[in-house]
């Protein structure tokens, strides 16, 4: 190897790595779509039977709203973790409009329009028939309160704002470019499109995230999407981090009922907007 090749060698960015002899998942917006998440947790699980190490579960947020199964989805990731396996629990912009509606009924407001209304009924709530009517949706608030289980109240304010692993950062939607990772503002981590989406520089590290649908997996030297819009496309995508190695998983709904495999095919940038 001659100075040249020594010199580019010492120079080219070595392939980012997030848990060392232990894969990790990392899972997209889930949105009530109890079905698909059965069938991608229960495949990834099989996959990662023969491991030394189990697999750590990492979940970027929006588990609520706009798909029919609010309530199975959450309580199956609650007993995803009572069932011995290592998860981690991102807090999306969904559950934080859902949270403000729990706490203050007049400034969150804006949620049940938002897909909060399915969440309502996923837990026996009836909205009221007058949108326009606080005192309904104060009452739809007492109700929901009531429906919410002990487990569910944790689950959701237990939820973090990003999770660091080696090489990677997982966050819901993105981050601010401009910002040291360490200063991030939490509405970025949960709201942010641009000019995260867009921006070309190097980060700190890889961010992993969801928030943004797009109809392939997206992945360059920055950032990888796995947002496929489950509850409209019934697709749900998980990126595998296995040493330097990444690789797709998804959950799809077909007329024969749901398929999982690992993902075939190019990603692409192509943006949805969608919340």
């Amino acid at each position: 190897m001659n100075f040249v090749d020594r010199l580019i060698r010492r120079r080219a960015p070595r392939p980012p790595v997030a848990l060392e002899g232990r894969r990790v998942f990392a899972i997209g917006d889930i949105h009530g779509c109890d079905d698909l998440l059965q069938s991608l947790i229960d495949t990834l699980i099989d996959h990662s039977r023969s491991d030394p190490e189990p697999p750590l579960f990492v979940f970027l947020g929006d588990y609520v709203d706009r798909g029919p199964a609010t309530r199975q989805v959450i309580e199956r990731l609650i007993r995803l973790t009572e069932g011995g396996h290592r998860a981690r629990f991102l807090c999306g912009n969904h559950e934080e409009a859902m949270l403000k509606f729990l706490t203050d009924v007049e400034s969150g407001l804006a949620w049940p329009g938002y897909g909060g209304v399915a969440t309502l009924r996923s837990y026996g709530v009836t909205p009221p028939k007058d949108e326009t009517s606080l005192d309904g949706w104060r009452k739809a608030q007492k109700q929901f309160k009531d429906a919410l289980p002990a487990s569910h109240r944790r689950f959701f304010w237990s939820l973090e704002d990003s999770v660091v692993l080696g090489d990677y950062v997982f966050v819901h939607a993105g981050v601010d470019p401009d910002m040291p990772l360490a200063r991030q503002a939490v509405r970025d981590l949960r709201w942010m499109r641009e000019p995260f989406l867009s921006d070309t520089r190097r980060l700190e590290k890889v961010v992993v995230h969801g928030h943004t649908p797009t109809s392939h997996p997206h992945r360059d030297h920055r950032r990888i999407g796995v947002d496929s819009w489950a509850y409209k496309n019934g697709v749900l995508t998980a990126v595998e981090l296995s040493g330097e190695n990444q690789s797709f998983w998804q959950a799809r709904r077909g007329p024969d009922g749901i398929a999982c495999a690992p993902h075939q095919g190019d990603e692409e940038a192509q943006q949805q907007t969608a919340g």
